[in-house]
């Protein structure tokens, strides 16, 4: 790709407006959570990505027609408003994702409507919140995904996610977890859907700073560039395709094929 790939970073943005959360987000993430996941992504990548961001209480979550027929690749974070994403939205991104638009899932994006609808499972984990040790164990070393990170990605703070994660088995397989209570979590998988390719990514809690994390910078960074379509307009879902006339009758070809 000679151009920027086009980012939009989605967050529900619940946290940084409540005023239950406002005070210790504002000192985690300033400029929230999509704002720190935006900024990471152009200091690793530069001027090879455009980045911008939406939100749920936004007309249209933020996501228009628009926004998504520019967007190469879109990443998702959410938390506790799964339910408030509209029904309309949620098909509009299925049908980007399907035509060949990137998607991040990231963290307890996990539970949200687009992913559960992509992947047909409940998507259910086990989890732990409280503050945990994260080691992410690279188990495909040879995967654009998990190119410049190290062996193991040591994150100090972060909750737990554990199996078993209902998800379909990943088309690949890029991160494993671990835990201090032993735990174990298919951590980054990869999964394509019509003409799109889908990344999950499951460290970034909003009760930890893990977005600074220089080496998570790197995975988001590196699963954008993985995401990105080859093919940067007109992209449309699969479809039914009417083949009236045979090319060939028996070995000839058939001289009414291109008529």
């Amino acid at each position: 790709m000679t151009e920027p790939i086009k980012v939009t970073v989605w967050n529900e943005n619940f946290h940084e407006t409540d005023d239950k959360y406002r005070e210790a987000m504002a000192q985690r993430y300033p400029e929230g959570i999509h704002g720190a996941i935006a900024a990471g992504l152009r200091e690793v990548l530069g001027e090879a990505v455009e980045t911008r961001t939406a939100t749920l209480d936004q007309p249209e979550h933020g996501l228009t027609d628009e926004v998504l027929a520019s967007t190469d690749v879109l990443t998702w974070w959410g938390h506790v408003k799964h339910g408030d994403v509209d029904d309309a939205v949620v098909a509009k991104v299925h049908e980007a994702v399907l035509g060949g638009m990137g998607l991040l899932v990231l963290h307890s994006g996990h539970f949200s409507k687009i992913f559960k609808r992509l992947l047909g499972t409940s998507c259910a984990l086990a989890w732990r919140s409280k503050d945990d040790t994260e080691l992410v164990w690279t188990v495909a070393p040879g995967h654009p995904i998990a190119e410049g990170v190290p062996h193991p990605i040591r994150i100090p703070e972060q909750e737990m996610y554990g199996e078993y994660f209902d998800i379909p088995e990943p088309d690949e397989l890029v991160f494993i977890s671990s835990f201090t209570g032993g735990e174990v979590f298919r951590s980054g998988c990869t999964f394509r859907r019509g003409r799109g390719r889908i990344f999950y990514f499951s460290p970034g809690d909003q009760d930890f700073p893990v977005y600074h994390h220089p080496d998570i910078k790197r995975v988001l960074a590196n699963g954008v560039r993985w995401a990105a379509p080859e093919q940067r307009s007109g992209r449309t879902a699969p479809g039914l395709v009417n083949m009236k006339v045979p090319d060939f009758v028996g070995g000839s070809l058939n001289p009414e094929a291109g008529e």
